[in-house]
């Protein structure tokens, strides 16, 4: 432990003076205030709780005369309990909202949940014991409704918790399974149709077995463990001219694919025109090889030696002729094409590529391009919606299909494909390998491109509006902007439909003689009022009569055997996309959020789906900015290893236990909201985070030191009436201590401003704690100290204390209040002696004429020799000459200069106070010539090199002359007084 440290406790006037047996402790001006040191955090934040948050944001709301800030609030899934990423969303976005607030805006902050989707469906038919297969679709609809909002007062309660400032009445939050929202939803999507970019379409998407439904690419995850097994198998080629002359004996295509299962709904083998192909010879007996050039070697270990028999390019193979795999057990089927296609490449594989059109996209559009799609050549596909084989496998692979039927294409059916191939000779090798896959994001579990009958929305149509929208949006980190526009520019079309009962319809009515859906504007504004008026659920409940327009309406025919409703809903990511619906825009254009901060999943989730929908929907000539003016994204949080939270590996730190504390109370204290809204605070949010027990114990102690600054201001500077009866003191008449304590307090204010506008937490709460710790705690309080309790009540000195004293309260209170809102209302409670908020009372920021460089520089100069001192005094107390720093004198011996000093000037000039900046019972200056003979019983001495020139003084630590005055405990009482010359003068008044 330093001296400065030891020295925090030397004159702890508050013990020292508050007994029964010291004669003059009523005459010293001891510490008082009701302010607790430790106080209960639950008691604490449930006592000021309404007050700044649903009081104090239907307060803020209500002064229209403000300029208004929006921060958007993405909605969080209504599902469990809050997890540490919600905390750390919903406080990020609190402190911005609050810091908005104290600089006098009105806040539109709405919070809102997610209702729709299958981790509520799934959950509504576990708590029923039933599956979804089992109950009618408004039995799974009304369980889910209760279940979502059962998880969303769950939630309401915990958010609360945190002290999130917001009004959380059902009336004034959002649900997107309002009926409100549903609406507006859907007159979004019926702008979108009016605008010509929805339409439905039979093609290859993602689809999950597991949900048995269509996703969207912002519903995967990537993993890079799973395992598949990949086949080599063999096509039989028929004749190309090139190879004619060669050999009598067959010629194979090789083709590798990770997939075996869709071989059986292969219409094509793909090569690029612009590669090499080979023909190989392997043996005498068995048949020909063709591969690309460049992947001979690399397929030795499957081939085996081989020889080139002829080369060609692959534009001399497009247009051959080849036999289905499955031919040798299913005879007659119709001999297929190879096609040209620049995605094939001879990087890894074979250089051939068998195509599937109905399980691949790029597939699919090279079909698409060449002209091959047609309803009379349908693509084939024999996947259910289970992810399945149906019977129609049966057509390409014959007898032996019966029994792929019923089983899964990525288990079960895979494996027997592989089993059928190898039978008929068509298997040259199978392998497991490891490889990125995609997987359901909801249900964790693998998923397949299969072709399904899905709504889509044409995103190409609006790319370039979209992008040109962002370029007047801020993004921070900066970096994030190219994500979001690598998203947007990676996709051409959006897959709005999913499977699920759960869900805000697609109103499209199906004609069911021709198989066609009808989605036009005249027949969503019919049904879109249907629905408004009966409700959300008609569509399921009501009779198709009700839904179809009279245009549509055919004569002697009747509606129902006409006309079926679509079973279709909508993408939750298309639900919680239109959130900016409920904003108000200007003339007409998208509404703007100031703000919009979420995780950083989102460039891929609701940041993209925002910005598409409202572009979508908007007239072309309104598409010029995006519904948010500011994108913030975050980081995970992970454990304070850097690892990712999880139940199995049991560091899941849950916000609720840091609030309310753990089933053990010493490993899991009660912590409460500051304590984690601290944390946030300090964090890098726009990088992953890391928390654990011994990050949340550092919070605390950020905490308790910031609380011990202001216990020790609000017990020095009086109540509001000895405060409004004391004089202020103006800069001129302050000291050079407390100029500099006043300019550290600007700067410490124009750092947290600037941190706040950038949205720079960290740097708010470092510079706070920085000037707490060390201006305040390690400087300023310790050398104001006997000033403050022995000095008289209306002396200029003690005046000029109390008048910084205050001014720091107060603005750091301001500081810290979006922060730690609790603390700073029981501050601002205990200062200012109301029950109003902190935060109705405007942050007004302090006069530049407080930027005092010269103040800044000088006082540098003096603690650089301050810590000369100190180190002189550790000396003399760890050889125990002194056990108070009060008991020792330092001389300054200044050497004989050539020139002037301007720091022996400003000694000169601070000579009264550096006996206070050393807190020792005297300091003077000494010119080395005047030193004198006397020999003191001890001597310590150093030196310290003057600033301004070569030379160096002397630091001469020696004991006290004079006594120790029995009041302040100063040793500068004459043998002869009572009292020294300072409490004579204040006793005697």
């Amino acid at each position: 432990m330093n001296l400065a440290t030891k020295c925090r406790s030397r004159i702890n006037h508050a013990r020292r003076y508050s007994t029964d047996n010291h004669a003059f402790a009523a005459s010293l001006l001891l510490p008082k205030t009701s302010f607790a040191l430790r106080p209960n955090p639950t008691e604490l934040e449930a006592r000021f709780r309404d007050r700044t948050c649903t009081q104090l944001y239907q307060w803020q709301s209500k002064n229209v005369q403000r300029p208004q800030f929006v921060l958007h609030d993405g909605p969080p899934y209504a599902n469990g309990d809050l997890h540490m990423g919600h905390a750390l969303n919903k406080i990020l976005k609190d402190i911005i909202n609050r810091f908005n607030l104290s600089r006098g805006r009105r806040v539109q902050y709405i919070p809102g949940w997610d209702c729709h989707g299958l981790p509520i469906e799934n959950k509504a038919l576990h708590e029923l014991g039933q599956d979804s297969t089992s109950l009618p679709p408004l039995a799974i609809r009304d369980a889910a409704h209760k279940t979502a909002l059962r998880e969303v007062n769950t939630q309401r309660e915990q958010f609360q918790r945190l002290g999130i400032m917001a009004d959380w009445s059902e009336e004034s939050t959002y649900r997107t399974i309002d009926h409100s929202y549903q609406m507006r939803q859907l007159r979004v999507f019926s702008d979108m149709v009016a605008n010509g970019l929805i339409y439905r379409h039979y093609r290859p998407v993602h689809f999950s077995p597991s949900s048995r439904s269509a996703l969207a690419e912002a519903e995967l995850v990537y993993k890079d463990d799973h395992v598949s097994h990949s086949v080599f198998v063999t096509f039989e080629l028929h004749g190309i001219p090139a190879f004619r002359d060669i050999e009598t004996r067959p010629i194979q295509l090789l083709v590798w694919t990770t997939t075996p299962w869709t071989l059986t709904a292969n219409m094509a083998i793909a090569v690029h025109p612009d590669i090499q192909y080979v023909l190989l010879r392997r043996t005498e007996s068995l048949p020909l090889v063709v591969v690309a050039k460049e992947r001979v070697e690399a397929l030795h270990g499957i081939l085996g030696t081989t020889e080139i028999v002829a080369e060609i390019p692959g534009s001399e193979l497009v247009g051959a002729s080849y036999s289905p795999i499955f031919t040798p057990i299913c005879p007659g089927l119709p001999p297929l094409k190879i096609i040209p296609a620049f995605h094939v490449t001879a990087a890894s594989g074979t250089g051939l590529v068998h195509c599937a059109p109905a399980h691949g996209a790029e597939d699919y559009n090279a079909f698409r391009d060449l002209g091959l799609l047609s309803k009379q050549e349908p693509i084939i596909c024999h996947v259910g919606d289970a992810g399945e084989f149906t019977s129609a496998v049966s057509d390409t692979v014959g007898v032996s299909g019966r029994a792929l039927v019923g089983e899964s294409v990525l288990e079960g059916g895979s494996r027997k494909v592989v089993e059928i191939l190898k039978e008929i000779g068509a298997l040259v090798k199978i392998q497991r390998i490891k490889h990125r896959y995609p997987y359901d994001w909801r249900t964790n579990k693998p998923i397949i491109v299969t072709a399904t009958s899905q709504w889509f929305a044409n995103l190409d149509d609006i790319k370039a509006d979209s992008l040109k929208a962002l370029d007047g949006v801020s993004f921070f980190p900066p970096i994030s902007r190219g994500r979001l526009t690598a998203f947007i520019q990676l996709r051409s079309e959006w897959c709005i439909s999913r499977q699920r009962v759960w869900g805000l319809p697609i109103p499209a009515l199906h004609h069911i003689p021709t198989d066609t859906a009808v989605l036009d504007s005249s027949t969503l504004e019919h049904i879109l009022r249907v629905l408004d008026e009966k409700g959300i659920d008609h569509w399921w409940e009501g009779p198709v009569e009700e839904f179809v327009p009279p245009a549509l309406r055919e004569e002697g025919t009747v509606v129902g055997d006409v006309w079926r409703k679509g079973t279709d809903t909508m993408d939750v990511w298309f639900d919680s996309g239109t959130a900016w619906s409920m904003l108000q825009g200007e003339d007409g254009g998208i509404p703007q959020a100031d703000v919009c901060l979420e995780g950083s999943d989102q460039h891929r989730g609701w940041f993209q789906s925002q910005l598409l929908t409202a572009i979508a929907s908007s007239p072309s000539e309104k598409r010029d900015s995006a519904p948010y003016k500011a994108l913030i994204t975050h980081g995970m949080v992970l454990d304070q290893t850097g690892k990712k939270m999880s139940k199995s590996l049991g560091n899941v730190v849950s916000p609720m236990t840091v609030v309310n504390g753990g089933s053990n109370a010493k490993k899991e204290p009660v912590y409460g909201a500051d304590v984690l809204r601290f944390w946030v605070g300090t964090v890098d949010y726009w990088n992953d985070t890391f928390l654990g027990p011994v990050v949340l114990s550092q919070a605390a102690e950020g905490v308790r030191k910031i609380r011990n600054s202001a216990r020790f201001i609000l017990g020095n500077v009086g109540n509001v009436q000895t405060r409004a009866s004391m004089k202020k003191v103006v800069q001129e008449d302050m000291g050079l201590a407390e100029r500099y304590v006043m300019h550290e307090l600007y700067a410490l204010e124009q750092t947290a401003l600037e941190g706040y506008n950038q949205y720079n937490f960290a740097k708010v709460v470092a510079a706070l704690n920085n000037f707490a710790n060390i201006t305040l705690s390690s400087l300023y309080f310790d050398i104001s100290k006997d000033g403050l309790y022995a000095n008289a009540l209306d002396s200029l000195e003690r005046r000029a204390v109390v008048t910084v004293l205050e001014q720091v309260l107060t603005t750091m209170n301001f500081i810290m209040a979006p922060v730690v809102p609790h603390l700073a209302e029981e501050i601002h409670e205990a200062f200012n002696e109301t029950q109003e908020s902190v935060f109705k009372k405007e942050w007004k920021t302090l006069d530049s004429e407080w930027h005092d460089p010269q103040a800044n520089e000088e006082m540098k100069s003096l603690l650089q020799l301050r810590t000369a001192v100190l180190g002189g005094l550790e000396k003399a107390r760890t050889d125990k000459k002194i056990k108070s720093s009060l008991e020792a004198e330092v001389e300054l011996l200044l050497p004989e200069l050539e020139g002037p000093s301007a720091f022996v000037e400003l000694l000169k000039r601070e000579e009264s106070f550096l006996k206070t900046l050393f807190i020792t019972s005297d300091a003077a200056l000494i010119d080395e010539g005047d030193l004198g003979s006397e020999a003191p019983e001890w001597v310590y001495l150093s030196t310290s090199r003057i600033p301004d020139c070569e030379e160096e003084l002397t630091v001469r630590i020696r004991p006290a002359r004079l006594e120790k005055c029995p009041r302040c405990w100063t040793f500068t009482r004459e043998v002869e007084e009572v009292l020294c010359p300072r409490c004579t003068g204040v006793v005697a008044v």
